[in-house]
């Protein structure tokens, strides 16, 4: 993988993270740096169900695996809180 792919990575991720924390109700008591890690793990696992579901290639915009990944980092999101609400 090129330096490219990481950065586009990354910056996919930022997105999905924020627009996963949108999604979710209330406040959310983890930091940027862990919304941005739930986000580029959302976004890689978005992009690959996606892929097995056979809706990851189209020739616009790839909704279905847009919405897939923000609500793979909304339930992340909720799921890092859960465990640090704990705290």
């Amino acid at each position: 993988m090129e330096i490219s792919g990481i950065l586009t990575a990354i910056l996919i991720g930022i997105v999905i993270g924020v627009l996963g924390r949108l999604v979710l109700p209330g406040r959310q008591r983890i930091g940027i740096l862990l919304t941005i890690g739930v986000g580029i793990l959302a976004a890689l696992l978005g992009t690959a169900l996606a892929a097995a579901f056979g809706v990851a290639d189209s020739d616009g915009i790839d909704w279905i695996e847009l919405a897939i990944q923000v609500v793979l980092a909304a339930v992340g999101v909720a799921a890092v809180d859960r465990m640090k609400g704990g705290r």
